[in-house]
């Protein structure tokens, strides 16, 4: 099933079980993948998707960071919430175990030895976790493998 066939269907249970927490949530992310299918003119790929579900997840842990410096405990809590519920549609995130082993193969791959081989190493990583893994932990693992 689709992001947006899962969406749908979510929405409809929303609907019936007058949640309106998740209802307003699935809106925002519907519309948001909406207005990047209108952007790129046509219907989006599954990683497209991903990066509009991983976007939208990101915005909200920044403003998690805003809100915990202005003191809005109650925003906080709001924000953690419609956090868990996006990410309820991201694919299976991969284990620290199974990321350190595709560090291990990216180095092999690259032939990389030094922290100047950051780049190239990361460029042949990410297109394989992308979704599965968050940037800044795929970083900071390679980081710690270069030194």
């Amino acid at each position: 099933m689709s992001l947006e066939e899962r969406l749908i269907e979510d929405q409809l249970q929303a609907t019936r079980a007058k949640d309106r927490f998740s209802l307003n949530v699935i809106r925002v992310l519907r519309a948001e993948l909406k207005n990047a299918s209108i952007a790129k003119k046509g219907p989006l790929e599954t990683d497209e998707e991903l990066a509009v579900l991983t976007r939208e997840i990101k915005r909200r842990q920044e403003a998690l960071k805003d809100y915990e410096r202005a003191g809005r405990p109650e925003l906080l809590e709001e924000l953690q919430r419609e956090i868990a519920l996006l990410q309820r549609y991201l694919p299976p995130q991969l284990s620290e175990a199974e990321l350190e082993e595709l560090v291990e193969q990216a180095l092999r791959e690259t032939g990389a030895a030094s922290k100047r081989d950051l780049g190239k190493v990361m460029g042949w990583l990410m297109p394989r976790v992308k979704g599965r893994a968050d940037g800044s932990l795929v970083r900071r693992l390679v980081e710690s493998k270069l030194q």
